[in-house]
């Protein structure tokens, strides 16, 4: 159950997505927050410090908390999350195409991530993330079918590592990931609105079960204006 501070900070970006605070408009003061959510003082601040956390507002002394983004999506890179999982926490219409899948022989850079034999096989797949009308995202999946011996366009299009943990009873358990700037290619412009980018977020990633095997190598290419990753770090 989600504590009051983030049931105001949820209320607030509902307020924010949706255009009934626009950018460059000033929130009501915490008195005024706290009267409205019958909340204290100190509940406000942690709503208001979350909103500015995620790039949402910007707090300037004398003025208040003024809208600065309506426009973030975010996603957490210290955890391991389907796509199905970070849509939940979207606002707006999320939806998944399925461009390929299909069970390939690898190349050699494939068949050294996924630490595969000469035999095995791989799922090869593509989805668009379409986000708000606009194909925002393109994951780039190569998955092991001697584990996962079954996906199709169905599976795909619900969740992957639901059907991994609960209908194969696997343990998803860790992953390596990479962030990289890189030069947009021709599947790039032909799967994903680009507008006028030319250069691509790509999110690189082995995924680990609890026993340790390599199951899945993913490049997950991202419009660079619609999104920021947030990790926690304690020193």
């Amino acid at each position: 159950m989600a504590s009051k501070y983030e049931e105001i900070y949820n209320s607030l970006l509902d307020k924010i997505r949706f255009g009934y605070y626009k950018k460059g408009d000033i929130l009501p003061s915490e008195y005024d927050l706290m009267k409205e959510y019958d909340a204290s003082r100190d509940t406000i601040r942690k709503s208001l410090q979350l909103l500015s956390n995620n790039g949402c507002i910007q707090k300037h002394k004398g003025k208040g908390s003024i809208v600065i983004n309506s426009n973030i999506y975010n996603f957490e890179f210290g955890g391991i999350f389907s796509f199905k999982e970070v849509a939940s926490k979207m606002y707006g219409k999320v939806e998944t195409i399925v461009h390929r899948c299909e069970c390939i022989k690898p190349d050699s850079l494939v068949k050294t991530a996924l630490k595969l034999n000469d035999d095995d096989k791989v799922w090869a797949i593509e989805r668009i993330r379409n986000i708000d009308g606009e194909n925002i995202i393109l994951d780039i999946d190569f998955i092991n079918a001697s584990i996962i011996p079954f996906i199709d366009e169905n599976i795909l299009k619900d969740s992957l590592y639901e059907h991994i943990e609960k209908n194969l009873q696997l343990k998803i358990s860790y992953a390596e990931r990479e962030i990289s700037c890189e030069k947009i290619n021709n599947n790039d412009k032909k799967l994903l609105d680009l507008k006028d980018y030319d250069m691509i977020i790509n999110v690189e990633s082995r995924t680990f079960l609890s026993d340790t095997r390599v199951f899945q190598l993913t490049s997950a290419r991202h419009r660079p204006d619609k999104f920021k990753f947030r990790d926690f770090a304690r020193r």
